[in-house]
């Protein structure tokens, strides 16, 4: 590796970050923390360094004290570990004092977190990136020793949908019927075509879509985990896919794998369901009230974003709204804190710190889909006491009162998202 080249790079990163125009997201920087941001390709973890570097030059730091290298460049292909210092030395050439580091993708430098230790150590402020959830585990976590801020990044919420268009809403927007429309029109392809930042200014949504689920598929899951049986990890996907609204084992998927003729075991899928969460394109819930060991081969799977999904449904709606539901609250609550809930009485979410059950229903129009979701709170209160009841659907809104005392709030998923 050639100091010349990494400098080359250093400088145009200099050049071009300045004037990118970027939608900021709601996330406060520690003035001297250190960060690595995960998540799926494509959800804005670039865009968290860019606005850091920008927020750093209204402070008054100089652009050249911000050293950006993106190890998805095909220049740094083979770069390894133990020439990583090679950047220190780049910018020394180019510049004096101490720099500012921005590392987007460095998973693919194997070994980097050693580099990664020993930049905090000499009090380096250092911000990192990766599309591999390994990054936040424990034996990482441990190298770096606690000297970096961890975090989830996600693709758009509705709101930061909203904001990146230019919909800016005021404490009464909804009795605005302009605002509203406008609300709803961005819903509609929000939720067909999800939240990642670039595919608002897409036109061809569902191919610019297609084209990310690829690069995942074959960099972050075929290439990075030596997946030999293609078919049988294409088809898993698929199968996750069609049920991401129900309770699965990994023995139903594998079943369901084999049906097309396709050689795939149990512990293949589990191993697959693996891949796919490392490469943060899929998250799973437990069931709160299942035993340990249940909690750990039955569970539900959900995709971190409703376009990812939805290249692989045909128009199932209902499916998309649970999807939708799933994400926003992964977004705010981790896998210790929410479940689902299966046993005697089937809820789609439960959060028990809350004391808080959520139903998605698409409409509840049918008296036997009524009946249905109402009564699974119901059975569920006398159980947990419940403290919140809701029924998210597709665009109904009522408050239930029940004669036990449970009051039941049915809310359109558009306003409850712009709620949270």
């Amino acid at each position: 590796m050639e100091k010349e080249i990494i400098s080359s790079i250093i400088r145009e990163g200099q050049d071009y970050i300045p004037e990118i125009e970027l939608y900021e997201r709601p996330f406060e920087f520690e003035e001297h923390g250190n960060y690595v941001f995960v998540g799926v390709r494509q959800c804005g973890k670039s865009y968290m360094l860019y606005q850091r570097i920008q927020q750093l030059l209204r402070q008054g730091h100089d652009i050249r004290q911000m050293v950006y290298v993106n190890f998805d460049d095909e220049r740094l292909k083979m770069m390894r570990a133990e020439e990583l210092d090679l950047i220190l030395q780049s910018y020394a050439s180019m510049s004096d004092g101490k720099p500012f580091l921005f590392f987007d993708e460095i998973q693919n430098v194997e070994g980097w977190e050693h580099f990664a230790r020993r930049l905090a150590n000499q009090k380096y402020q250092v911000y990192i990136t990766g599309s591999n959830a390994k990054m936040l585990g424990r034996d990482i976590a441990t190298t770096l020793g606690g000297r970096y801020w961890t975090c989830n990044v996600y693709p758009f919420t509705f709101q930061e949908y909203l904001g990146s268009t230019g919909i800016a809403l005021d404490p009464q927007w909804t009795f605005s019927p302009t605002l509203r429309s406008a609300v709803e029109r961005a819903f509609n392809d929000y939720f067909h075509f999800g939240g990642f930042p670039e595919i608002r200014n897409i036109v061809a949504k569902r191919i610019w879509l297609n084209d990310i689920y690829n690069k995942i598929y074959f960099s972050d899951l075929v290439v990075r985990n030596k997946v030999r049986n293609e078919n049988a990890l294409r088809m898993t996907i698929r199968r996750l896919a069609e049920s991401v609204r129900q309770p699965t084992a990994y023995n139903r998927i594998s079943h369901l794998v084999k049906s097309t003729g396709i050689v795939c075991h149990p512990n293949t899928v589990m191993d697959f369901v693996g891949y796919l969460q490392d490469a943060c394109l899929v998250f799973s819930l437990n069931n709160y009230a299942s035993k340990f060991s249940d909690r750990e081969t039955i569970k539900k799977h959900y995709f971190v974003d409703n376009g990812l999904l939805n290249i692989f449904l045909n128009n199932d709606e209902t499916a998309l709204l649970e999807n939708q539901v799933a994400i926003h609250l992964r977004q705010h609550y981790d896998e210790q804190r929410l479940f689902y809930y299966n046993k005697n009485v089937e809820v789609d979410f439960y959060l028990p710190d809350n004391h808080t059950a959520i139903q998605v229903c698409y409409n509840l129009s049918d008296a036997k889909t009524y009946e249905r979701e109402v009564g699974a709170l119901v059975k569920l209160h006398a159980f947990e006491q419940l403290s919140k009841a809701i029924i998210i659907t597709r665009d109904v809104e009522q408050t239930i009162q029940l004669p036990n005392g449970l009051l039941i709030e049915v809310i359109p998923v558009w306003k409850w998202l712009l709620r949270h």
